[in-house]
């Protein structure tokens, strides 16, 4: 049944109920055409209260009299026929709801029964709610357009206010205006005598003035010409500045040379005399103990500008330049070393550094791109390194970040102990013994590390903690100094770049990519890995540490924050193109070395007597070409499916010795006392 329409109770529809019971009482309908002629008799009657143009005329009026008479009676006529058209328009909208009222009492009537006319009932009763209801909003509308209205009359009331206040204020300023005029008048009204004097007192001030001018014209072509002369002379000295930093900077860095120089002889020396005792020998040992001793001027030497001793005792982020090794000899290597990689900084200053510095000032936004790459690769200035590495790492753990979440790590910890909570104490105290951030008693870090750790040990319950970890973290504290970034560094390292298992109690990835790593050794550097096979020399010795915390404690600071700035962008091939780079740095030097306990103490230190971290980055980049991430997957395949193998094959043979020793029982040999026996005696 369609729903009913809506109806309104008017006079003609109690009517039409009347008669349509009784057809025979009910009246003639009024044609439509009595109703248009009802509305035009009724606007004619009330046009007739308007005089008619023979009246509204007058005999004795002029033309012009007649025609603005006509104009207002066209318009007031004109204004009549609007409000007649208004007025059908009511009618038509009052004969659209008879009509409607009609057939909605139609449908009331011809309902068969009576639950449905209760039903269209109802909905007039919610139709007559729902008009009362808009009659209220209609109210408050009105309302507020009356506090509307009030408002705007104050807002007119002000504005009347201060039109009054303009009028005053043109009335004083036509009175100053009259005032002055009046004072213009009296002054022409003057002696003639009297202007012309003026007149000439007002030329010869002109004549001085124009002389002024004229004067300050040449003193200003002057000044500019001296201007001029300053400015050349000043560029000229600037250019003389920048060629004497320069020199300044070369002259420090051959000092550092023939210094390293100086101290390589000592050693050689040393080497050769061996421990014969003399008056040389004793001569030699005081040469390497005078140049080991740091000096005043050493230790100030950040804030000289000038000097022979440019070396500081710690670099920008709190690592020893010189590490204090017990053993003097490689106190003496460790010195010779900071000597070289000064001297290389200072050679890279205004070559490399300065452009590097200008180029990153001027990229802006970060967006992955192909120059970034290039950047990135390069290192990043120390300035902007926080806010590059945030930017890579959000870009690496944006669908694992929550807000909130670290915080609530560390309260689950300080709830809980965690089982590696003790692991984590004993490795705290042995990270990064040559930092003065992990060595002072007062420092904050060894605490952030601790809460870094903690927290990430119940972020990742497969991994928990795994030695080395703490040296991960540690770099990503020293380089960002909140805690929190680092843990997401922490977590972008473990999660996203390395492999699901690297840092498992297996080591099953770790392990891959040490027979990965010595499959491109062979391939990219086959002299040097036939030298080590002749002497059973195996590098994982050396390499897995380098893989496991990044090349943490085995490189210097700075070219270990270079390899960090790609890594974190490029990911593990970045490790691998290294550790190539590493080698083949060193190559001819372990070439030279034939014994094999010699080249195992040589790898131990060799990683840190590499200086030139531009040639370092062009051989991982350039020399190791080509690197194609699908060769490393291929290579990591097949070595995973063989290392799996061989592990079942060990878990196999596990289980059978295992079985042969429960089958024999825990007999104890003849003549071999048992522990009850021991216990027997007195």
């Amino acid at each position: 049944m369609p729903s009913p329409r809506p109806f309104r109770i008017f006079p003609s529809s109690t009517w039409e109920l009347k008669y349509r019971k009784d057809p025979a009482n009910s009246p003639k309908p009024t044609p439509k055409s009595s109703l248009t002629t009802n509305l035009i008799q009724k606007a004619k009657s009330q046009s007739n209260t308007f005089p008619l143009f023979s009246e509204g005329l007058m005999r004795n009026r002029t033309a012009q009299e007649k025609v603005l008479a006509l104009e207002q009676q066209v318009l007031m006529l004109t204004k009549e026929l609007k409000a007649q058209k208004e007025l059908v328009k009511i009618l038509h909208k009052a004969l659209e709801a008879a009509q409607q009222e009609k057939r909605v009492s139609s449908a009331y009537l011809a309902a068969a029964q009576d639950k449905d006319r209760l039903e269209l009932v109802r909905h007039k009763v919610r139709q007559i709610a729902e008009l009362g209801r808009r009659v209220e909003a209609l109210e408050r509308e009105r309302e507020s357009l009356v506090q509307t209205a009030g408002l705007r009359e104050q807002e007119i009331e002000e504005l009347q206010r201060h039109v009054q206040l303009l009028l005053d204020k043109n009335q004083a300023k036509q009175q100053v205006i009259c005032k002055l005029s009046e004072k213009v008048t009296q002054d022409f009204m003057k002696a003639p005598e009297e202007a012309d004097r003026d007149f000439l007192s007002q030329q010869e001030k002109m004549e001085h003035l124009k002389d002024d001018m004229e004067a300050y014209r040449t003193q200003n072509r002057f000044l500019n010409s001296e201007i001029h002369q300053v400015t050349k002379i000043w560029r000229k000295v600037a250019e003389k500045e920048k060629a004497l930093l320069m020199k300044c900077a070369y002259l420090q860095a051959q000092n550092c040379r023939v210094e390293s120089k100086y101290l390589a002889g000592l050693r050689r020396l040393q080497e050769a005399l061996g421990v014969e005792t003399g008056e040389c020998s004793e001569l030699l040992r005081q040469l390497i103990q005078e140049a080991l001793q740091w000096e005043a001027s050493e230790a100030s030497a950040e804030s000289v500008v000038l000097g022979p001793s440019t070396v500081s005792e710690y670099d920008k982020y709190g690592f020893l330049t010189v590490p204090s090794y017990e053993v003097e000899d490689l106190r003496l290597l460790a010195k010779i070393q900071a000597l070289e990689v000064h001297s290389h900084q200072l050679l890279a200053h205004e070559v490399v550094q300065r452009p590097l510095r200008e180029r990153w000032a001027a990229l802006g936004e970060l967006a992955p791109s192909a120059e970034l790459k290039q950047l990135l690769r390069a290192g990043v200035p120390h300035e902007h390194r926080p806010r590059v590495w945030r930017w890579l790492i959000r870009l690496r753990v944006q669908h694992l970040q929550a807000p909130g979440c670290y915080q609530e790590l560390l309260s689950r910890g300080q709830a809980c102990k965690h089982p590696a909570a003790r692991q984590i104490e004993l490795d705290l105290n042995r990270t990064f013994p040559n930092n003065k951030h992990f060595t002072c008693p007062t420092s904050g870090f060894p605490d952030k590390l601790r809460r870094v750790l903690l927290a990430f040990s119940w972020q990742n319950p497969t991994i928990g903690y795994c030695q080395g970890l703490n040296r991960l973290a540690a770099v990503a504290l020293l380089v960002l100094g909140e805690e929190e970034s680092a843990f997401w560094c922490l977590v972008a390292i473990v999660e996203t770049i390395m492999p699901a298992d690297y840092y498992s109690k297996t080591l099953l990835a770790s392990q891959v990519d040490q027979r990965v790593l010595q499959d491109l050794l062979l391939e990219k550097l086959p002299r040097l890995m036939a030298h080590l096979g002749q002497r059973r020399v195996d590098l994982s010795f050396i390499t897995f540490n380098w893989f496991l915390v990044v090349f943490a404690d085995s490189l210097i600071s700075n070219i270990l924050l270079q390899v960090w700035d790609a890594f974190l962008y490029e990911g593990i091939k970045v490790v691998f193109r290294y550790a190539l780079a590493i080698f083949k740095y060193n190559e001819e030097a372990l070439l030279r070395l034939q014994d094999s306990l010699e080249i195992y103490q040589y790898l131990h230190l060799f990683t840190k007597t590499i200086c030139d971290s531009r040639r370092l980055m062009h051989i991982a980049f350039n020399d190791m070409n080509p690197f194609p991430m699908k060769q490393l997957r291929q290579l990591r395949a097949a070595h995973r499916e063989r290392l799996e193998a061989e592990l079942n094959e060990l878990e196999q043979l596990k289980a059978e010795y295992l079985e042969t020793r429960a089958a024999q029982g825990p007999s104890a040999p003849e003549g071999c006392p048992s522990e009850d026996e021991g216990d027997a005696e007195p």
